[in-house]
């Protein structure tokens, strides 16, 4: 058991027990936001044949040599190629062919002119410009070739994902299934979202945060329930946690007061303890282990050190789990945007957002404290403060991880 590890190292050390979820096909319809298993080759060249980009006129580029307001090239129209109709004439020298926007490109024509410039009748079409051979002209595979990788395994399937492997014909599409994250909470001080509140009941927040972190990174939450403050409460929780789902996270009771029950449940059945406390602030009190191989984060019970303990080591093993690829959290340099006059003898992960002005990446700290939970709203970055900085200036450079 590690006592006191960096983010880092706690990350790492449950990384090390995180694998992959088993595959399943699905429609590609149903597939948004799922992971993809493997890579994906193109079957087609996209376009499969040449075709035009817009309305207008296709012919030989070398009929147009010199041609000019004053001196028009004059072509016969020979036939209307509509999308979706392959062409049945071949452009020859003065012929051209009515075009529409997508439709395949003539045999023997080579250039292509939008109708707007031209003058026209039925039968007529005059061009008053010089064209090359090529111009206008949408050419095969210029989207896609045939063979290459259009989607990578452990990359997010999007809306533009799917419509790229409709092109290509494919309708089912081979994705890791979601896991099963289970969430508990612990504390007789909690309360749901919709009971009145009395004495000295709080509402449990913790457990939203949790669940549209676990969506957001491709999990399926699971809401185990609330547990109060016994041993044997907490651990039958966990207990099922383990056996039903992939991943389990639990808020509370995790630090040294005569209620903070949680270690010893994790004892009670049966979990081995991997990490006991992170060097960080906030969210550096917590105990992470793992039992047959599932991993089990038990996250402090403020709502903003929840979060950034979760963010900071727990939420890329998720992310594993998931089977994304790129499963660690983005790291940019960024500038801080304000002043931080708290000293940080530990490591601090400090929530704000980002900026882009004068070219530079520029980071406004969010209202920090462990229990002020709206200014996590909007945020898309943690910087890091290393633990030994006093005060910082306007201007400092950070290390920030992308949320």
């Amino acid at each position: 058991m590690k006592r006191y590890a960096s983010v880092e190292e706690a990350r790492d050390i449950m990384l090390e027990i995180c694998g992959g979820m088993p595959s399943k096909e699905l429609p590609i319809a149903d597939s948004y936001g799922r992971i993809l298993k493997e890579d994906v080759r193109a079957i087609f060249n996209v376009p499969a044949f040449d075709r035009s980009p817009f309305d207008g006129y296709a012919f030989k580029a070398g009929d147009t040599a010199g041609a000019s307001r004053d001196n028009p090239a004059i072509f016969e129209i020979i036939e209307e190629i509509p999308a979706g109709i392959f062409p049945k004439k071949t452009v020859t020298a003065g012929k051209a062919s009515k075009i529409l926007t997508g439709a395949p490109i003539p045999e023997g024509a080579d250039a292509v002119t939008k109708h707007e410039p031209t003058e026209f009748t039925e039968f007529q079409v005059k061009i008053f410009q010089e064209f090359s051979a090529g111009d206008n002209i949408v050419i095969t595979g210029e989207d896609v070739h045939a063979g290459t990788v259009l989607a990578r395994g452990g990359e997010r399937i999007d809306g533009a994902t799917v419509a790229t492997l409709a092109a290509q014909g494919i309708s089912q599409i081979s994705v890791f299934a979601r896991p099963r994250a289970g969430i508990i909470s612990t504390g007789t001080e909690l309360a749901e979202a919709d009971t009145p509140l009395s004495g000295g009941l709080i509402r449990d927040t913790n457990r939203y945060s949790l669940e549209g972190a676990c969506i957001a990174a491709g999990a399926e939450p699971v809401y185990l329930g609330r547990a109060g403050d016994t041993v044997e409460a907490i651990a039958a929780l966990i207990d099922e946690g383990l056996r039903t789902c992939d991943i389990v996270f639990t808020t509370g009771g995790v630090s040294v007061g005569d209620y903070d029950l949680t270690p010893a449940a994790l004892e009670m059945v049966g979990v081995e303890t991997l990490v006991k406390n992170i060097s960080m602030r906030p969210g550096g009190t917590c105990v992470f282990g793992q039992r047959d191989g599932k991993p089990i984060f038990c996250l402090p019970g403020n709502p903003a050190s929840s979060m950034t303990c979760f963010y900071g080591a727990a939420l890329p093993s998720l992310k594993k789990l998931c089977g994304q690829k790129e499963f660690l959290l983005k790291k940019i340099k960024v500038l801080l945007d304000g002043e931080f006059k708290k000293a940080s003898p530990l490591d601090r992960l400090i929530r704000g957002k980002l900026r882009l002005a004068n070219a530079e990446v520029r980071f406004t700290p969010a209202e920090q404290g462990n229990v002020v939970l709206h200014s996590l709203i909007g945020c898309d970055a943690m910087a890091l403060i290393p633990a030994g900085t006093s005060q910082l200036s306007r201007g400092a450079m950070l290390d920030a991880y992308l949320l």
